[in-house]
This record gives C-alpha cells, sequence and structure tokens, in this order.
C-alpha cells in the first residue's frame, strides 16, 4: 500500500495493491496492520455503504460527538470525494482536498476527525463504502453548504442533486463557533 500525503494534516490516500490477471482482480481493503503501518492508529467500529446516481452529492457533512474517522472507497463507479478542515484554531480551517475514487484504480481516502466530507457521483450509479472509527451520532451532525464559495471547492460537475438539509446548509463562517469541532495541536514526539 502507498500512502500519499495531502496539504490537510492526516488526510491520505492509500493506494492498494491490486493483483489481476485475465479472470479479473483482487485487492485487500482492510488490514489492520497495514494501516497502522501507514500512521492510521484507529480502530473502525462502523461500515456503512451507500448507492447514488450520477449527480447526487453528499455533503459537506461532520460530527461533533464522537466525531468518527472515515476510510472511504469506491466499490463500484466513480466520485469525487472531498474533505474540508472545520476545525477552528487549525492552521489549515477553510482549506479542503479532493481526489477522484472509482472501482477502477480502487484508491481509498482516509479522512480524520474534525474533517467536514462530501462527494459527488461522476458515474451512472456509485457504490459508495466507508468505515467509521465511532458509531454514527445524527444529533450531532452538522452541515456546510457544499458551494461555500470561501472554501471554494472545485467540484467537477455543477449540476447536482442534494437532500433538503444539504439545500439548507449554512456556510462555513455562518456556523456557530460551538458547532465546529475544535482544533488539539499535535503533541511533541
Amino acid at each position: 500500500m502507498n500512502v500519499i500525503e495531502t496539504k490537510l494534516p492526516g488526510v491520505v490516500i492509500l493506494k492498494l495493491k491490486v493483483s489481476s490477471d485475465q479472470r479479473s482482480f483482487f485487492v485487500e481493503t482492510f488490514r489492520e496492520t497495514t494501516l497502522r503501518e501507514t500512521g492510521i492508529n484507529e480502530t473502525f467500529v462502523q461500515d456503512n455503504h451507500s448507492r447514488s446516481s450520477k449527480g447526487i452529492l453528499r455533503g459537506l457533512h461532520y460530527q461533533l460527538i464522537q466525531p468518527p474517522g472515515k476510510l472511504v472507497r469506491v466499490s463500484r463507479g466513480k466520485v469525487f470525494d472531498v474533505a474540508v478542515d472545520v476545525r477552528k484554531g487549525s492552521p489549515t480551517f477553510g482549506q479542503w482536498v479532493g481526489c477522484v475514487l472509482d472501482d477502477e484504480s480502487l484508491h481509498m481516502m482516509y479522512i480524520p476527525p474534525g474533517y467536514a466530507h462530501g462527494f459527488v457521483v461522476l458515474s451512472e450509479v456509485a457504490d459508495f463504502i466507508y468505515s467509521c472509527t465511532h458509531y454514527y451520532h445524527a444529533e450531532s451532525e452538522q452541515c456546510i453548504a457544499w458551494n461555500d464559495p470561501d472554501i471554494g471547492i472545485e467540484w467537477p460537475i455543477s449540476d447536482v442533486s442534494l437532500s433538503a438539509k444539504d439545500q439548507s446548509a449554512p456556510r462555513l463562517a455562518q456556523q456557530p463557533a460551538e458547532n465546529l469541532p475544535s482544533y488539539s495541536k499535535p503533541s511533541a514526539k
């Protein structure tokens, strides 16, 4: 597994080793020891699987109580996946990274707690799978507008379909301070 660092601390893209031949392919998508070797020292407690059609945009979401880290991948189709640093006090607050995840490259992305997450479907249909380090806590879920001009995400498509919750999401600057996770400086090693 190769690890590609991004400009956001802790957000990494994981290039998996794919074995293929004339029959098809095999890929190991989870091995705790391999993740630990990459620096992801988390215990995953919940797996989620969503299926969405082209143009569906889910996000930008984050959770205040027991914020999860997410290990995300696509088993069918293609999405543009995004992480946004929403930790108040962070040196990279309001910055974003994005990458294409699909069923050909089989790359994964790890998004640590404290980041908002979202994706838009680029293929006719996509199956999106993500493992979480904490259980979903609906009451503490928060949203940020997907098209917040202050964040400036360069989504590859503009004709998107949103849930009612995502349509009414505030801009990051409109989010009350108590609705944002706090940044903690990494401890010196």
